[in-house]
C-alpha cells in the first residue's frame, strides 16, 4: 500500500483527498496532509482521520510517506517540489507543473538527482473518449493532419477570483491560459504534435485580475497543421464547454462536454470494426467537476511506482505545455508571431518583468 501525503489543502485538494482518503485507489491511501493555513489542514485531516501539519518538512520527517502530492499555488510548485525532492519520495504535482520553463527545469533536475519519479497531473488524458482519440492518432487514422482546435468556454465570476489573493496574478497563477485551459493545451499538443510557432491575443474582459480571462491563439505545428485555442472564463451566466476537435485527411473527431468527456463526432473515411458504436461506448460523463480521469490517473501513478513503468506525463512531458504557454504569453506581449524554442523576455507570468 503506497502512503500518500498532500501539501496544500485548497479547493483542488477536495478531489485528491476524497480519492485517497476514502480508499478509492487500489494500492494507495492518504496518511497525512499539510497547509500553511492550520484551519484548512485540520479540516481535511479530520474528514479522513489523518494527522495534519503546517510545515511540510515536519510532515516529511514525522510520517512514513511514499508519495507526496503538491497542491499549492501554481507559482509555488517549483519551490515546493525542489525542497521536497531531498526526501527522496516520489512527487505528484498539480497542473501547471510550474509557471516558467526555468522552474520546470529546476523541478526535473531535482527529481532526477534524487532518483525519484515526478508526475504531473493531466487527468483529462485518461478520459475514456480522449483515450479513444489517442488510439486513432497512434494508428495514424487521420493521415495528414489539417487542423486542431480546443475551446474552453467556462464561467469564473469575480467571486471565484476573490476566494484567494493569488488567483489571476502573474506571480502565482496567470490567467485562463495557464489555469483553466492548461489541460486542453496539453491535449492539443499531445494529439497534433510539436508546435512550430504561435500568434496570440488576449483581453481581461470581465474579471478584475492582473492576467487575462479571455484569449485566442493561432498555432502552426511542425507537421504543417494549423491550430486554434479559444479560452475564456468570461462565459455567462454558466459554463458552456471544454472541447477538442481534430481534423485530418482521413477523418474528423470532436470531443465536447464540460471537461472533454463526451464523444460528439467520430467520422473516418476508412471504416473499422466498432466505429459505429464509438459515440455510444466512449462517451463518459465525469462524476464531478474535476473530470472523470483523476481516479484513473492515480491508478496509473500507483502502477508506475509499483511496477517501475514509464509514466504518461513525467516532468519532460509536462514541460512541453509550459514552454508552449510561455510562448503564447510572449506573443501577447510583443504582438508578434513567436517561434518555439525561445527565451522569454517580456512575459509577466511568474514575475518575469
Amino acid at each position: 500500500m503506497l502512503r500518500f501525503a498532500l501539501v496544500g489543502c485548497g479547493r483542488i485538494a477536495k478531489k485528491h483527498s476524497e480519492l485517497l482518503g476514502l480508499e478509492q485507489i487500489d494500492g494507495g491511501r492518504l496518511v497525512a496532509v499539510c497547509d500553511l493555513d492550520k484551519n484548512k489542514a485540520q479540516t481535511v485531516a479530520k474528514n479522513y482521520s489523518v494527522p495534519f501539519y503546517v510545515d511540510m518538512h515536519d510532515m516529511m520527517m514525522s510520517e512514513h510517506i511514499d508519495v507526496v502530492v503538491v497542491l499549492t499555488e501554481s507559482g509555488n510548485h517549483a519551490t515546493n517540489v525542489v525542497e521536497l525532492a531531498q526526501y527522496r519520495k516520489h512527487i505528484v504535482v498539480e497542473k501547471p507543473m510550474a509557471l516558467t520553463v526555468a522552474d520546470s527545469d529546476l523541478m526535473i533536475r531535482a527529481c532526477d538527482e534524487a532518483g525519484i519519479k515526478l508526475f504531473v497531473v493531466k487527468q483529462n488524458r485518461f478520459n475514456v473518449p480522449v483515450i479513444k482519440l489517442r488510439d486513432a492518432i497512434e494508428k495514424q487514422r487521420f493521415g495528414k493532419m489539417v487542423l486542431g482546435t480546443v475551446r474552453v468556454r467556462w464561467c469564473r465570476t469575480q467571486e471565484y477570483y476573490d476566494q484567494a489573493p493569488w488567483r489571476g496574478t502573474w506571480l502565482m497563477d496567470g490567467g485562463v491560459l495557464t489555469n483553466q485551459a492548461s489541460h486542453h493545451i496539453d491535449l492539443l499538443e499531445w494529439m497534433v504534435g510539436d508546435v512550430e510557432s504561435v500568434f496570440a491575443r488576449s483581453v481581461t474582459a470581465l474579471a478584475n485580475i492582473e492576467a487575462e480571462d479571455t484569449a485566442v491563439v493561432v498555432l502552426k505545428f511542425q507537421n504543417g497543421a494549423l491550430g486554434v485555442i479559444e479560452a475564456t472564463t468570461a462565459t455567462r451566466p454558466k459554463d458552456l464547454e471544454g472541447s477538442i476537435s481534430i481534423l485530418g485527411e482521413g477523418g474528423t473527431v470532436e470531443i465536447g462536454g464540460f471537461a472533454v468527456n463526451e464523444m460528439k463526432v467520430w467520422n473516418f473515411a476508412k471504416l473499422e470494426a466498432g466505429d459505429s458504436d464509438v459515440i455510444k461506448n466512449y462517451s463518459v460523463n465525469p462524476p464531478n467537476i474535476y473530470g472523470f480521469g483523476h481516479k484513473a490517473y492515480y491508478e496509473h501513478v500507483v502502477d508506475c511506482i509499483k511496477n517501475n513503468r514509464k509514466h504518461l506525463v513525467d516532468g519532460l512531458e509536462g514541460r512541453k505545455s509550459i514552454e508552449l504557454i510561455n510562448a503564447i504569453y510572449e506573443s501577447i506581449e510583443t504582438g508578434k508571431e513567436v517561434f518555439l524554442r525561445f527565451k522569454p523576455q517580456l512575459g509577466r507570468l511568474g514575475g518575469g518583468l
